[in-house]
């Protein structure tokens, strides 16, 4: 595979997996009522630090991915988001038998974002990116 064909891969691939990443902190920026109330309904202690802190891992890690800067940090700190919100939110093991399929689809796409973060991490972000352009 030739290098522009990798370098413009690996952009595509960044742009595509942040986009939900991005997409869910701005939508908790604009919606931090409805989002806090969430929160609270599933037993979260201390909301309005939680729900500040996962905004600004969403944000700042989706734009770290997405731009290719401190890349393999950003895509570290949305693997470490994912974690908690996938068992406290997506525990498709501890809900009702009518939510087991729509938690279980959430877990698993939880578990794909991660193993996209983890490629990032091992092979980072590609050519056409802010870090490769620091070496």
């Amino acid at each position: 595979m030739s290098d522009r064909v990798q370098g413009l891969s690996s952009l595509i691939g960044r742009i595509l997996l942040v986009a939900i990443f991005l997409s869910s902190g701005f939508n908790k920026l604009f919606n931090w009522s409805q989002t806090a109330a969430y929160m609270e309904s599933k037993g979260m202690p201390m909301v309005p630090l939680f729900l500040a802190a996962a905004m600004i891992i969403l944000i700042v890690g989706g734009l770290s991915v997405l731009l290719g800067y401190l890349t393999r940090l950003g895509a570290a700190a949305l693997i470490v988001f994912l974690i908690p919100t996938s068992i406290i939110f997506h525990g498709f093991w501890s809900v009702e038998a009518a939510q087991v399929q729509q938690q279980t689809i959430h877990f698993m796409k939880n578990m794909g974002l991660m193993g996209g973060l983890f490629l990032l991490i091992a092979h980072g972000p590609g050519r056409y990116s802010l870090d490769s352009r620091r070496r």
